[in-house]
């Protein structure tokens, strides 16, 4: 076990250098001077000529690269062209508000996703199934931003329950109780996690209904155990792994939907700074970013699979 996780943790170095030489030259081949945005509209060529000196665009690609590379090997992810604030500080400002929109939203798919994905299985052919079936397809089809001000309009606008957007820190100088933190987030959890529901639950089920037709489930209801222990110690418990893999592949897929959330939100998070630092050609920010994400990625898959040992010992052999 110990050799698999070194062996994995290995692994991410040459996966985080490709992310590297990816987003990095992509960036500057992509149409677009960050140069030029920052000097404005009125700035002269020689304007534009000198901050580019100043923040070292000038220089060839490659040269750029090594010097940004072996910042980020001392920890240092640079400075942002357009806040000139450290990357590392703007991200640990708008950390809090993602790690809660995410971690939130996951566990809201899980409790309600696992639960009723079992009971489809169960009940297969039934009104929960067919109804769980309808939900799946919607929640594929809609998107995230449509479901948003859905919600908005309903429990915002015209119930008038929950704020519309915003958010209030659940620590710090600024916060103001863990009442005001949640009411901020109901809404953005309920958009995002809708998606999450429907993919979980179709996998759930797939994966229960696939375990209760196996031979040891003939025999745990033969020795007359109840249906709730053979359904959650026998049939959920053996479906597990594809469960959680589902899970660690909706984490990933969250980052695109963290983004899109927040901007509807307004919630001063990781993805709306990832939004502005594209549209102000931000290239510090957004290689950091990137990092940042493919890492919360590749550390969440290695979870996954360091997962599967304990969910099904038979793995270890």
């Amino acid at each position: 076990m110990v050799s698999f996780l070194i062996r994995r943790l290995l692994a991410v170095l040459p996966v985080l250098l490709v992310v590297s030489l990816l987003v990095f030259f992509m960036l500057r081949l992509a149409p677009g001077d960050p140069a030029a945005v920052i000097a404005g509209n009125n700035a002269t060529n020689e304007d534009i000529a000198n901050i580019r000196a100043h923040m070292g665009l000038d220089q060839p690609i490659a040269v750029q690269y090594v010097r940004w590379l072996s910042q980020v090997l001392q920890g240092d992810l640079g400075y942002s062209y357009y806040l000139s604030k450290p990357v590392t500080a703007l991200v640990a400002q708008r950390l809090e508000p993602t790690v809660s929109l995410a971690l939130g939203t996951v566990l809201l798919a899980v409790c309600i996703a696992v639960p009723l994905g079992s009971l489809a299985a169960w009940r297969m052919g039934g009104w929960l199934d067919r109804g769980l079936s309808a939900f799946s397809v919607a929640g594929f089809s809609v998107p995230v931003f449509v479901i948003a001000y859905l919600l908005i309009y309903v429990f915002a606008m015209q119930l008038q329950w929950l704020p519309v957007q915003g958010y209030k820190p659940l620590g710090g100088a600024q916060s103001q109780g863990v009442w005001a933190w949640l009411r901020q987030l109901i809404l953005p959890w309920l958009t995002l996690s809708t998606v999450y529901v429907a993919l979980i639950a179709r996998i759930t089920r797939a994966s229960v209904s696939e375990a209760l037709q196996e031979d040891f489930i003939r025999t745990a209801r033969a020795k007359g155990l109840a249906e709730r222990t053979v359904l959650v110690r026998h049939a959920l418990a053996n479906a597990a792994v594809p469960i959680v893999t589902v899970v660690g592949i909706g984490v990933a897929l969250l980052i695109g939907g963290v983004v899109v959330t927040e901007t509807v939100f307004a919630i001063p998070g990781l993805g709306s700074l990832t939004v502005d630092a594209v549209l102000n050609r931000d290239f510090p920010v957004i290689q950091g970013l990137v990092l940042l994400f493919s890492l919360s990625y590749v550390l969440i898959n290695l979870l996954v699979d360091s997962s599967y040992v304990w969910l099904d010992p038979r793995i270890r052999h």
